[in-house]
């Protein structure tokens, strides 16, 4: 099991990517949030291929929190299906992984 966890989805413009953002880090779902402005998507919705701008996310929070931050970019996202894909950290700063669970924890 993975001490950290690197979170992506996308949003349709920068004022939902940070209210998305600031959410998920005061809400202590996320340690940090770091917002890719200008990317450009090309995908098939509803059986068209589409491109849109977008805002990437780069979330970085823990296993035991994926769930709850889930539920809660579902639960803001305006997209119908948001992107949310998780990826391992699997090796990082032992620091930066203290600190990253220290933010995320609940009860601090």
């Amino acid at each position: 099991m993975p001490d950290a966890l690197l979170v992506l989805t996308t949003c349709p413009d920068a004022d939902t990517a940070a209210r998305l953002a600031h959410a998920l880090v005061d809400e202590r779902l996320a340690a940090c949030v770091n917002r890719l402005p200008g990317i450009i998507s090309t995908y098939r919705w509803e059986g068209r291929v589409e491109e849109a701008s977008e805002v990437q996310l780069l979330i970085k929070t823990t296993p035991a929190r994926f769930d709850a931050l889930a539920t809660r970019i579902a639960a803001l996202h305006p997209y119908a299906v948001p992107e949310l894909v998780a990826l391992d950290i699997t090796v990082a700063l032992p620091a930066y992984l203290t600190w990253l669970h220290q933010c995320v924890t609940p009860d601090r």
